[in-house]
């Protein structure tokens, strides 16, 4: 057979493992975890048995870090195990380059935590091997029933499907999502945080395989996924299976009432402070697929029943013309950077209509890629408070340039908390990503190859541009809705079906889908029951805020 990697080939016996191939083609870099065939990820230890190129996937790579965190997260597991025999183990959200861990009903302390530390050391210097198998689904239900894995039970319960692939290190058994790598000594970097009872287990960042990345204390960022986490818990629905239960029950309808009522008291407890303390210009800013702009909407509503009319002004109507955009190193386009704004002019109207000024407000075509000025001259009324909504909003390039005493600032976020199972998180730029998928498809015309493919400079201008500036934040709101995900397979689902094997965004499209399965279905009916002021509204469509009449 011939393997092909790194613009080499080499014939190879039939049966030889990925990790060899690639060795034998000096193609395997240091911190090289698993491969990447034909938009497929096979494991190091896998044998090939035909013709493929394949690709070396280390941390650099997003499926890398995946990879990477999952076999960290088992080494974890096992650790725990040891130290806490059947102990439930909740891993809850991302935390910078970790995940938030919580043993519930138990509090830990630093001298746990050191000795848990101390045992996933332990276990990563032994080199345990990852054996895989494949497991019938009753026998992998009544293994977890006998671990008092009532999560795992009941998601593996609803899924029809024969058989599933588990995981054993050191006779512990566990289901994952995806690959792993082929032993417990290909994850050596990590360290652990005390955190609010739990832990943080911290990762490598993606280009230092030696060290875990810095961990930054974001308390703003923690309440609000805390206070999420809290709903989820109040209202019984943690898992994906809860959500399941409750279609099967028939309260999802009112589940779904709940969840927008938190949202409306949570979006008018930020109106009353903004009244209360006598700011002129709120500031929405947030990642993409984060419901700004249906935030900032709604937030005019909440603002005029305490008496100030509103003036919402978006940021990318103050975009420089397409031709004058940065270029990447690829000879893109920088739609992501601050410096894709014209921040002076930007500063110039808001300034101006805070002091009265009769101002201009552009406007930008994007077909034509260039700024117009079709808009009247305009000025405030009185008591008329700004909302002005775009990624940049905490930005301290724009931030600066206007009065202090003025503006309130606000980070809104898609943070979802249901996991899958206790051991497995949905993250929330995957859920972000099927908002986004989602609405191109509804309102842009784009097939979701498109939206695949701009998304890793999507996300690396997040990283760059907006997160590192959501601390600055007064308020941070959470526009995940705890109820989204099936509704987002209902629209998602099929378009993510039809991404070719050969495209190059195969993998992540494979990747959304593997999630989605484990969702339940949901009724087209439901829809009916989404207020047509929803966020959830801004993706899906029915959105009645924009409507006058």
């Amino acid at each position: 057979m011939i393997i092909r990697s790194n613009n080499n080939q080499k014939e190879f016996p039939e049966g030889t493992t990925v990790q060899n191939c690639l060795k034998g083609l000096d193609a395997f870099p240091r911190g090289t975890l698993a491969a990447l065939s034909g938009g497929i990820v096979i494991e190091l230890n896998d044998p090939l048995r035909r013709d493929c190129t394949l690709t070396p996937l280390t941390l650099e790579h997003e499926e890398g870090r995946r990879i990477y965190e999952r076999s960290l997260r088992f080494v974890m597991l096992l650790a725990l195990r040891h130290l806490y025999p059947y102990q439930q183990v909740r891993i809850e959200y991302s935390v910078g380059y970790g995940v938030f861990v919580r043993l519930p009903g138990i509090e830990l302390h630093r001298q746990d935590i050191v000795k848990i530390e101390n045992e996933m050391h332990r276990i990563v210097d032994l080199d345990l091997v990852f054996t895989r198998k494949q497991w019938t689904r009753e026998d992998a239900i009544r293994y977890f029933n006998e671990e008092k894995q009532p999560d795992k039970v009941e998601l593996l319960t609803r899924r029809p499907v024969p058989t599933f692939t588990m995981y054993s290190i050191d006779g512990m058994w566990e289901y994952f999502y995806g690959a792993m790598t082929v032993s417990t000594g290909y994850v050596p970097v990590f360290t652990l945080f005390e955190l609010r009872g739990g832990f943080v287990l911290q990762l490598p960042a993606g280009s230092d395989f030696d060290h875990a990345a810095p961990y930054i204390y974001r308390p703003k960022h923690l309440e609000v996924f805390q206070q999420s986490a809290h709903w989820c818990e109040v209202l019984g629905v943690t898992n994906v299976s809860d959500v399941s239960i409750m279609i099967e029950e028939n309260r999802l309808r009112n589940f779904i009432r709940v969840n927008e009522a938190l949202h409306e008291t949570a979006i008018d407890d930020i109106a009353k402070k903004i009244h209360e303390q006598h700011k002129h210009v709120a500031l929405v800013a947030g990642p993409s697929a984060s419901g700004k702009t249906t935030f900032a909407a709604r937030l005019a509503v909440h603002l005029q029943m305490y008496g100030h009319p509103s003036r919402r002004i978006s940021m990318d109507d103050f975009f420089i013309n397409r031709a004058e955009l940065p270029v990447q190193l690829d000879g893109t386009r920088d739609f992501e950077t601050i410096e894709a704004l014209d921040v002076k002019l930007l500063a110039d109207t808001i300034s101006g209509l805070l002091n009265g000024e009769e101002v201009f407000i552009p406007g930008f075509d994007f077909e034509s890629g260039e700024k117009e000025w079709m808009n009247p001259p305009t000025t405030l009324e009185p008591g008329e408070i700004i909302i002005l909504e775009g990624i940049h909003g905490l930005n301290p390039k724009i931030v600066d340039q206007l009065p202090a005493d003025e503006i309130y600032r606000i980070f809104a976020s898609a943070l979802t908390c249901l996991n899958l199972d206790d051991h497995n998180r949905i993250r929330t730029t995957d859920v972000r990503l099927l908002r986004r998928i989602v609405r191109d498809k509804q309102f842009r015309g784009y097939m979701p190859e498109a939206t695949l493919a701009l998304w890793p400079n999507v996300r690396r201008g997040e990283e760059k541009y907006i997160f590192a500036y959501q601390e600055n934040a007064d308020s941070m709101f959470n526009t995940a809705l705890h109820y989204e995900l099936p509704i987002l397979k209902l629209y998602a689902y099929d378009l993510l079906k039809d991404v070719p094997p050969d495209s190059p965004n195969y993998l992540l499209a494979r990747r959304l889908i593997k999630a989605l399965n484990y969702l339940p279905d949901v009724d087209e009916s439901l829809l009916d029951e989404i207020p047509p002021l929803s966020l959830l509204r801004e993706f899906i469509g029915g959105c009645t805020l924009d409507h006058d009449d």
